[in-house]
């Protein structure tokens, strides 16, 4: 909940807590909680009666979460639809300190050899030259934040490259709808000494993944999660680096502010079982959160950032074992050239959720129609579940101009009979209206 926000609830069980500014932050209605998160966002979580989990975007990605079990561990198979592609991952549940948490578990496991190649420099630096970047639009976006090491001194520099890259491009696509046209004022380029932490963390994560491979962890019994996972993170008394996968709200001394793709934290120290983590603010695109600050990020949000890690290093060793002897990459010893095998647990994961891109259309769709009703509902106050009288929120402020946010035109004018995207920009369709946004940013009302 923001603090100093408004809360509003009903007989129903739907409540809403909203920003100084009377803006929405977090809605719980028809049995979904949504979140609005930096720059725009929206978050929707759907649990539903038969153990299956619904988490999708205002643009209808996300993913359909599935139960299952492997020999006594209980498992959750993600099937995923992101910008037209379907995935799957597994993952294992966890409780830390009461807190609900879902670690990666990899699908394959490479041989011991190779993770051992990955994590040790190479004997001469290498000067890879097939990265192929300079037509894409994210790197046009990015380029002038994220720049490539010139030279990689081992496969743990070149895999931080990758998973930085990777990130980058996700979070340009994903949010195309909003993307400027003109380049974006992300502040100082990211700082090739907070790079070299990127790597370590990623040769800490090889390690641990070596390790599980070595201990038959695909097969029988299944890697623990809490060892796996953010508990050994949080409590190991070590450094570690987090790469933002996606973007967040948190809170700082000076208030709440947000990190978003690509941002880097660092973790110094222990914590507590069950609470929110203290990181400082290594990197960050300008937009929000100041560099050297000190944030509070709850453990499932690092939780989500090590499993991208992770999920992202598992693609990237796959790239860099088919690229051996290509733009420069020597070529590892024939012990390390094995293919990965599948682990046990993922063999028997259910299948591909065949309606997963229907499923989170449907759930945004309905998302939209039960905000609009019950932050109507909100706005005029109502009957509090005891039967008293809950008044509504601060009113937001009803003027709308060019440069008004997503989140104040929907404050002010409800969400829209339809949305249109465009690529570049979106259009809102009201009653006698159509309202266009670029990045996120009102720039025609007619």
């Amino acid at each position: 909940m923001p603090q100093g926000g408004h809360e509003f609830h009903d007989a129903k069980g739907n409540r809403a807590t909203f920003d100084k500014g009377g803006h929405p932050r977090d809605v719980h209605a028809r049995d979904m909680d949504i979140h609005h998160g930096p720059g725009g966002t929206r978050t929707i979580v759907r649990e539903r009666a038969d153990g299956s989990r619904i988490v999708a975007d205002r643009y209808g990605h996300g993913y359909v979460g599935h139960p299952y079990e492997y020999r006594g561990a209980h498992f959750v198979n993600r099937t995923y639809y992101v910008n037209g592609r379907i995935y799957s991952r597994a993952y294992r549940p966890y409780m830390w300190g009461g807190v609900s948490l879902n670690v990666y578990a990899p699908g394959f496991y490479y041989a011991p050899a190779y993770y051992g190649w990955a994590y040790n420099p190479w004997a001469v630096a290498v000067a890879y030259s097939g990265w192929g970047w300079a037509g894409n639009p994210w790197y046009g976006y990015y380029g002038a934040w994220f720049t490539p090491y010139p030279t990689y001194a081992g496969p743990a520099f070149w895999l931080t490259d990758y998973l930085v890259s990777q990130t980058l491009a996700a979070a340009y696509q994903a949010r195309a709808a909003e993307a400027a046209a003109a380049q974006a004022d992300l502040g100082p380029p990211l700082d090739p000494a907070v790079k070299n932490m990127i790597a370590e963390e990623v040769r800490r994560q090889l390690a641990l993944e070596n390790s599980e491979a070595s201990n038959g962890a695909g097969q029988n019994p299944p890697a623990d999660p809490g060892s796996s996972g953010i508990a050994r993170m949080l409590s190991d008394n070590q450094p570690h680096i987090f790469v933002v996968s996606s973007g967040i709200d948190v809170t700082s001394t000076n208030g709440e502010c947000f990190v978003t793709e690509g941002d880097v934290l660092q973790l110094n120290g222990s914590v507590p079982a069950g609470q929110p983590a203290s990181l400082t603010v290594m990197a960050t695109k300008g937009q929000d959160c100041a560099k050297g600050s000190v944030v509070q990020v709850q453990v499932a949000d690092l939780q989500e950032m090590q499993n991208h890690m992770r999920e992202t290093l598992d693609t990237g060793l796959g790239d860099l074992q088919k690229k051996q002897g290509q733009g420069g990459i020597p070529a590892a010893p024939a012990a390390a050239a094995a293919p990965p095998q599948k682990t046990a647990y993922a063999a028997i994961a259910p299948p591909d959720d065949p309606n997963v891109k229907s499923e989170l259309a449907d759930t945004t769709k309905e998302a939209d129609l039960a905000e609009q009703e019950f932050l109507h509902e909100s706005s005029t106050g109502g009957p509090s579940a005891d039967g008293g009288a809950v008044a509504g929120p601060p009113p937001a402020a009803k003027k709308i101009g060019i440069g008004s946010t997503i989140d104040e035109v929907v404050a002010a004018m409800g969400q829209p009979k339809d949305m249109v995207d465009l690529g570049a920009k979106q259009i809102y369709v009201y009653d006698g209206m159509k309202i266009t946004f670029v990045n996120g940013k009102l720039t025609e009302a007619k």
